[in-house]
């Protein structure tokens, strides 16, 4: 079943009640449902190489059922309940499927991205009060166990630390060096260290103890942030049982192999692809340890979906971006559908991938805070590039503007801020700080996303720009303050304002503007130096600094941002015509009602075609300036 309007979503919730749905009250009744349909289908695949020859592990949903119980079982032997933490600092492998789902269903499960710093990892196992962390045993070419034990340290409640040895994916000789290749690590003090397979295997292969029999807190998922400390929001069993419901109702089925080649300490991967294969039966291959990012996967990325015969390709834009730079080398007749996320698709993008593989892209919208999904351009039905598409059978969206008199709800394609109630939506709880959670509501019910946005008359979601400041790299959200706050320790810079400019490949990439102390002097080198040793996370260092007179402020002495992203969109784009050898440039950039911040073009009788496919990567829209035509 699908929808292509929203009058077949309004039919789909007449029809299909969530509130009496058939569907277990845990993941764990799930999953053992999805076994007792499917025992021998698989259920996922992990290769550690990016080959399409080289070997893969596969799991059947009869064995992921035994596994998991296993795994839900040592959690439990190590005094793990319903309100206790496990945590994972995993890249992606079997295990880490084990650990996310045998953490749901023994306690609360805690996934962290291994890329964050280890005083971030730290500050994130003390706010979830982890007592169990699943983690990598020390590895050449990765530092993930060095930073996890120095996180550990400093995070007193973990008192065991369960290890996963990559080396047993590999095949000798590789598998005979790497005893002697692992970095040492100083270990944990106040934590038994342990082997997480070997201590998984001593369990039943059944539950030991009573399954949850009502709704309750599973998972903590930490906000995006690369930089500072990330909020930890809470998510039910029925959210991410809704999640599983929407995919498997309205994209997967049984005999589907999807790869997705994303990280499991996102929701993107974790509860949009993996609950919705745990709720349908489909097949779930995931390639290399750092997915897209693992080497050789874009280069045999169709290789690797004519190995699998793979129906659906999860992705993201920056994903695309790299996909488009490799012909497509294999045969593959079985994608019916890509699945895009995270950040929206420029237009030029999306046709070059419609073109090069025969398949369109469906965009979906979701944030952590909602458990995930909120709207999608229907499967099925028109696909409105620019646009976030249609909420979900049961999301309910409201565009809401503040007033002095109060909130209240927007008309049709007027820009407000996105709110949201759905299954996903804790309301009331959705962060762990109960402060965080403080006028983060609308209504009681309806999450402020802090995206803004208009609803057209068919009821299509547009993203018009953000309430909140954040920049958003390739998906990642990055807190301006911290780049701020580096720059302005600087003695030299008085005012320091950071945004997102434009990048045809991540979406946007962090910039900034400062102004200087009267009287003192500092280069735009210099700054960028200071910046790259104060600031801790690689993904929020300036890409470009700018060195302005005064920056733009309001009435009330705050940097205005508006007008610095003008000057960025501005830069960004000329400097795109210019390298494409186009006389065409960016003459202004006004702020439109429907469509947020859109650059005026001035065409200078430049191939208007040529100015299309250059500008069309970016998300941030253009027109011809007045008085020039396309």
């Amino acid at each position: 079943m699908s929808f292509a309007s929203v009058a077949d979503r309004d039919a789909m919730e007449a029809e299909m009640p969530w509130a009496d749905r058939d569907v277990p009250v845990s993941l764990y009744g799930q999953l053992s449902r999805t076994a007792l349909d499917f025992p021998d289908r698989p259920a996922v695949s992990y290769q550690l190489f990016s080959d399409p020859g080289a070997s893969a592990e596969t799991l059947s949903w009869r064995q992921l059922k035994d596994k998991v119980s296993q795994a839900a079982n040592l959690f439990r032997s190590l005094g793990i309940g319903p309100k206790d933490t496990i945590a994972y600092v995993l890249p992606n492998c079997t295990e880490t499927v084990l650990a996310l789902l045998g953490g749901a269903v023994a306690g609360i499960v805690n996934p962290i991205n291994p890329l964050l710093e280890p005083e971030q990892i730290a500050a994130i196992l003390r706010e979830t009060n982890a007592k169990v962390v699943v983690t990598l045993k020390s590895f050449p070419k990765t530092d993930v166990s060095q930073k996890v034990s120095e996180a550990c340290r400093h995070a007193p409640n973990v008192d065991t630390v369960l290890e996963v040895d990559l080396n047993r994916y590999l095949s000798p000789p590789k598998s005979w060096l790497v005893p002697f290749l692992r970095p040492k690590t100083s270990g944990v003090p106040h934590a038994d260290v342990k082997c997480f397979n070997r201590e998984m295997r001593r369990q039943p292969t059944t539950l030991t103890f009573e399954d949850a029999t009502e709704d309750r807190v599973a998972a903590y998922f930490h906000t995006g942030g690369t930089t500072g400390m990330p909020k930890v929001a809470q998510h039910l069993y029925s959210g991410m049982l809704y999640n599983g419901w929407l995919g498997a109702t309205l994209l997967f089925r049984p005999e589907d192999n999807v790869m997705c080649p994303l990280p499991l300490f996102h929701v993107f991967a974790s509860h949009v692809i993996l609950m919705a294969a745990l709720c349908s039966g489909a097949h779930v291959v995931f390639p290399t340890p750092a997915g897209y990012r693992g080497e050789g996967v874009f280069d045999n990325f169709w290789k690797l979906c004519e190995r699998w015969k793979i129906t659906f390709v999860i992705t993201v834009p920056t994903a695309v971006s790299a996909l488009m730079q490799r012909k497509v080398d294999a045969d593959i007749s079985s994608i019916k559908n890509a699945f895009s996320g995270s950040a929206p698709m420029p237009l030029e993008l999306f046709k070059r991938f419609e073109a090069a593989c025969g398949v369109s892209i469906c965009e979906g919208y979701g944030l952590t805070e909602a458990t995930c999904l909120v709207s999608v351009n229907p499967p099925d039905g028109e696909k409105r590039v620019g646009s976030i598409g249609i909420p979900f059978p049961y999301t309910h969206v409201k565009i809401v503007q503040g007033t002095p008199d109060g909130p209240r709800a927007c008309e049709v394609d007027e820009v407000g801020e996105i709110c949201v109630a759905s299954p996903g939506v804790y309301a009331g709880s959705t962060y762990t700080e109960e402060d965080k959670n403080r006028e983060l509501f609308h209504e009681g019910i309806y999450l402020r996303t802090g995206d803004l946005g208009r609803m057209d008359a068919d009821g299509y979601l547009w993203i018009t720009g953000r309430a909140k400041d954040l920049i958003i790299r390739g998906g990642h959200n990055i807190d301006p303050a911290e780049i701020e706050e580096a720059l302005l320790s600087h003695p030299a810079v008085a005012f320091a304002g950071a945004i997102g400019q434009p990048d045809a490949h991540s979406g946007e990439l962090p910039c900034a503007f400062v102004e200087l102390v009267s009287g003192a002097s500092a280069t735009e080198e210099e700054l960028l130096q200071h910046a790259r040793v104060h600031i801790h996370e690689r993904a929020a260092i300036p890409k470009h600094l700018t060195i302005l007179d005064e920056l733009p402020k309001t009435a009330v002495g705050k940097v205005f941002k508006p007008d610095l992203r003008k000057q960025a969109i501005t830069r960004v784009y000329n400097g795109a015509l210019e390298a494409a050898g186009l006389p065409a440039r960016v003459v202004s950039v006004v702020d439109d009602r429907k469509r947020g911040l859109v650059a005026q073009v001035a065409r200078h009788d430049a191939d208007a075609g040529a100015v299309g496919r250059t500008l069309g990567g970016f998300t941030r829209p253009w027109d011809w300036a007045e008085g020039d035509a396309g």
